[in-house]
C-alpha cells in the first residue's frame, strides 16, 4: 500500500516538464495573491486557449453546442469554464473544482487611526490562521478601492524591490514574561492584529499629525479618501514571492497553495484538454476559508445559474434536463491535504497521512472526528479512478487529514455532491497549511496536473 516516491521514475522529458509547470506556477502565485487577481489570471489564460465569455454569448443571442468553449465570471472574485461535449445531458460533465481564497488579514471599512504618533490600519483576519503568525512579518497590501462615481483603483504596495511593506508589531522577548505563559490562541489577540503604516507627522499640526499625513499620501498618490476605505476590499498578505525550497529545489515555498496549488493545476489541465468526448467544467470559487458562503462562494447559485444559461444557449434547458446533467456529472474536489511531518508525528496515523513525493491525494473522506461534514465518496468511484490513474500513469496515494479524534476540516465536495453527482477530494500534500508560507512538492504539482488531465480525457 506504500506507494513508490513519483521522483524515483522521473526521465529527463518528465523533469523538463515539472520544472516548467513549477515555474509558471509561482509566477500565477506571484500575481494572484487574492481571489480578485487569481479570477483576472484566469480568466486571461481561458481567452488565450479560445475560451469567450458567457456575458457576451448570452447578449449577442449566439447558440451553443459541442466544441463551444465559454467562461464565467462571478462578481471579479469567482470563474467557471466549461468546454461543451457531445451529450452534456446524459454524459453530464467532468468538473474540476477548487478556491481562490487564502487565510489573510482585511482591512476593515474604517481602518485608520492613530496612537502616540504611529497610524495604523485596523484588520479583521480571515479564515483559520494562527494569529501569532502575523506578527513580526513583511506584508504586502492588495486589493481594490472603489469610487462614489464606479471608478476603481488598484492597490499592489509592498511586491516590488522599491515598495514599502507593511507588519504587525511584536512584543519584545524582554517584556514578554506574562505573555508567554499564554495558551498559543491568546498569545496575540485579533484585535491587535493591527498593522503599522506610518509615523512621520505633517509639520505644523498638533492632532492626528501622523494620520493626517497618510491621508496627505494616500490622496496625493492614489487618489483615495478617508471616506473611500467604506467602498474598498484591501488585503494583507506576506510580501514576497513564490520560491524554490531546499538545496535540492524540490519544494516550493509561497503564500497561498491552499487552493491555488489545486486550482492552477486544474486549470492548465482544463484548458489543454481539446475537443473532449465529455464536456468539461472547472469551477474556481472564492469564500471557501470562510464556509464557502456569500455570493462568490460555492453554496452560491452562481453555477447552477450559468448551466441554466449554457443550456438555454443549446436549446436545451428546462429544469428536468439540468437536474439530469448535474445528477450525471462527477467532480474532483481539488484541494489539498495535509502533508505528513515528522517533527508532529503524533498528529498522523502514518498509514493513512499524504507524503511529500507521493503524488496527488485521494481523499475519500474529509470532515471531523466521526467524518462529521463530510462527503464520503463511493467505492464505486473510486474503482474508476484508480483505473485512470493506472492508465496515464499517475503517481497517487490516499490519505485522511490527520488522526481521528483530533481535528479535521472541510472542502467545496459536499456542495457538489448535493446535486447526487459522484464527488471525491483530491488535491496536493501541504506542509504548514494556513501559515503564511506553506510548502509542496514539486512532483505532486506535476501529477496532480497529469490526474486531472487524466480525468478530463478518461471520465
Amino acid at each position: 500500500m506504500i506507494r513508490e516516491n513519483a521522483w524515483t521514475k522521473y526521465t529527463k522529458k518528465d523533469l523538463t516538464a515539472l520544472e516548467k509547470l513549477s515555474k509558471d506556477y509561482k509566477d500565477f502565485l506571484d500575481n494572484g495573491k487574492t481571489e480578485r487577481e487569481c479570477t483576472d489570471l484566469l480568466v486571461e489564460m481561458a481567452e488565450k486557449s479560445g475560451y469567450i465569455n458567457l456575458d457576451d454569448v448570452i447578449k449577442k443571442g449566439l447558440k451553443l453546442g459541442k466544441g463551444s468553449k465559454v467562461y464565467a465570471v462571478n462578481m471579479g472574485k469567482a470563474v467557471m469554464m466549461l468546454n461543451i461535449g457531445e451529450d452534456i445531458i446524459n454524459d453530464g460533465m467532468n468538473i474540476l473544482g477548487g478556491h481562490i481564497d487564502s487565510p489573510r488579514l482585511d482591512l476593515k471599512q474604517n481602518p485608520l487611526y492613530e496612537d502616540e504618533e504611529l497610524a495604523y490600519f485596523d484588520t479583521h483576519y480571515y479564515g483559520g490562521i494562527k494569529k501569532y503568525h502575523y506578527v513580526a512579518m513583511p506584508l504586502a497590501l492588495h486589493g481594490v478601492v472603489v469610487k462614489p462615481d464606479g471608478s476603481k483603483i488598484t492597490i499592489n504596495i509592498g511586491e516590488k524591490d522599491d515598495d514599502p511593506v507593511f507588519f504587525v508589531s511584536d512584543l519584545l522577548i524582554h517584556l514578554a514574561s506574562d505573555q508567554m505563559q499564554l495558551q498559543a490562541s491568546k498569545v496575540v489577540k485579533g484585535e491587535d492584529l493591527d498593522i503599522l503604516v506610518g509615523s512621520k507627522p505633517v509639520k505644523g499640526e498638533k492632532k492626528e499629525a501622523v494620520k493626517n499625513a497618510i491621508l496627505k499620501l494616500l490622496k496625493d498618490e492614489y487618489d483615495i479618501e478617508e471616506d473611500d476605505f467604506i467602498s474598498a476590499e484591501i488585503e494583507a498578505v506576506p510580501a514576497g514571492k513564490a520560491k524554490d525550497a531546499g538545496l535540492d529545489r524540490s519544494m516550493i515555498l509561497a503564500y497561498g497553495h491552499d487552493d491555488r496549488c489545486c486550482s492552477y493545476p486544474s486549470a492548465v489541465a482544463m484548458l489543454e484538454v481539446e475537443n473532449p468526448k465529455t464536456t468539461s467544467c472547472g469551477l474556481f470559487v472564492d469564500k471557501e476559508e470562510i464556509g464557502s458562503v456569500g455570493a462568490t462562494g460555492m453554496e452560491s447559485h452562481f453555477f447552477e445559474d450559468m448551466m441554466r444559461e449554457v443550456l438555454d444557449r443549446m436549446g436545451l434547458y428546462s429544469e428536468i434536463n439540468l437536474s439530469r446533467c448535474l445528477r450525471n456529472s462527477r467532480m474532483l474536489s481539488s484541494d489539498v491535504n495535509a502533508a505528513y511531518d515528522p517533527l508532529y508525528k503524533d498528529k498522523f496515523e502514518l498509514k493513512n497521512a499524504s507524503r511529500f513525493g507521493h503524488g496527488l491525494v485521494f481523499c475519500k473522506f474529509t470532515g471531523s472526528r466521526g467524518k462529521s461534514g463530510s462527503n464520503d465518496a463511493n467505492a464505486e468511484y473510486l474503482a474508476k479512478l484508480r483505473r485512470m490513474m493506472d492508465k496515464h500513469k499517475v503517481v497517487y496515494q490516499t490519505a485522511e487529514l490527520g488522526k481521528v479524534d483530533i481535528g479535521g476540516g472541510g472542502t467545496i465536495a459536499y456542495i457538489l455532491s448535493l446535486y447526487g453527482m459522484e464527488v471525491i477530494d483530491s488535491g496536493i500534500a501541504v506542509l504548514s497549511m494556513h501559515a503564511p508560507w506553506e510548502a509542496i512538492s514539486k512532483a505532486d504539482l506535476y501529477e496532480a496536473y497529469k490526474g486531472y488531465k487524466a480525468f478530463l480525457i478518461e471520465g
